[in-house]
């Protein structure tokens, strides 16, 4: 996504830290805490030409919320995070976890990331993200799958899921016009950058009687600018709660 999209941060939550110097950081110390999320050492090194971890899709989700969905009082718009994604799809019945979600009494969509992990047991697991898109307003769930529908059945799985959650059918459509990747890596980035341009492209911008297209048919990821784009908003964040220490 072209870094014009970007712009400075402008509420800040960092926790109290020490700010290692990053060359003494192992994996599992902290880098970065940012309202509910905390990044580890491990997030940064995947997120720059590895696998994302959900630590770090987290992390984007929380971030589209504070500096930018924030700003729409009327929105009723959830970002569904990696972990809640997860257990919905493997909880037989989803009603149990009521209290657990989001009311989505007045939601109108929801995002959910989708990974094909399914042994409940093993953190960071599964081998691909996708994006689901649910209207509820229209009834309809769409998959974002940048790997020839790999994630189909588990994507098809959290719509049932959410399906019974919210009450009411839910109409699948599997879009096969999705922008795909071209190596093992980048699903994860995918996933970004099309919530990104999902949510302020199109769902922030249309009217509310305004019907608007959710294919990501003929756009391009630009998945290595992805990656910068969130890499320099993670250090912005970084170098603020430097500045603020010193």
């Amino acid at each position: 996504m072209a870094s014009a999209d970007m712009k400075t941060p402008s509420i800040l939550l960092l926790e109290s830290l020490v700010l290692i110097p990053t060359l003494r950081l192992s994996p599992d110390d902290a880098y970065l805490s940012y309202h509910d999320i905390r990044l580890m050492k491990e997030d940064i090194d995947t997120l720059k030409n590895d696998w994302l971890t959900d630590n770090s899709i987290a992390f984007w989700e929380e971030y589209l919320e504070r500096e930018y969905l924030s700003q729409y009082k009327n929105a009723h718009i959830v970002l569904l995070r990696p972990s809640m994604s997860f257990m919905l799809m493997q909880t037989p019945d989803p009603l149990t976890l009521k209290d657990a979600l989001p009311d989505f009494t007045k939601t109108t969509h929801i995002f959910l990331p989708i990974n094909d992990c399914r042994n409940v047991e093993l953190a960071e697991g599964g081998s691909h993200w996708s994006l689901l898109l649910v209207s509820v307003v229209d009834g309809v769930a769409f998959h974002y799958d940048s790997l020839h529908s790999s994630n189909r059945t588990d994507a098809q799985l959290a719509a049932q899921k959410i399906s019974q959650l919210l009450g009411r059918p839910l109409n699948f459509i599997d879009l096969e016009d999705s922008p795909q990747q071209e190596n093992s890596s980048d699903c994860g980035v995918f996933v970004c950058v099309q919530m990104k341009h999902l949510l302020l492209k199109r769902l922030l911008k249309a009217g509310s009687q305004e019907k608007i297209s959710m294919s990501m048919g003929g756009r391009s990821i630009d998945a290595s600018g992805g990656r910068k784009e969130m890499l320099k908003i993670i250090e912005s964040f970084r170098k603020e709660g430097e500045r603020r220490r010193s």
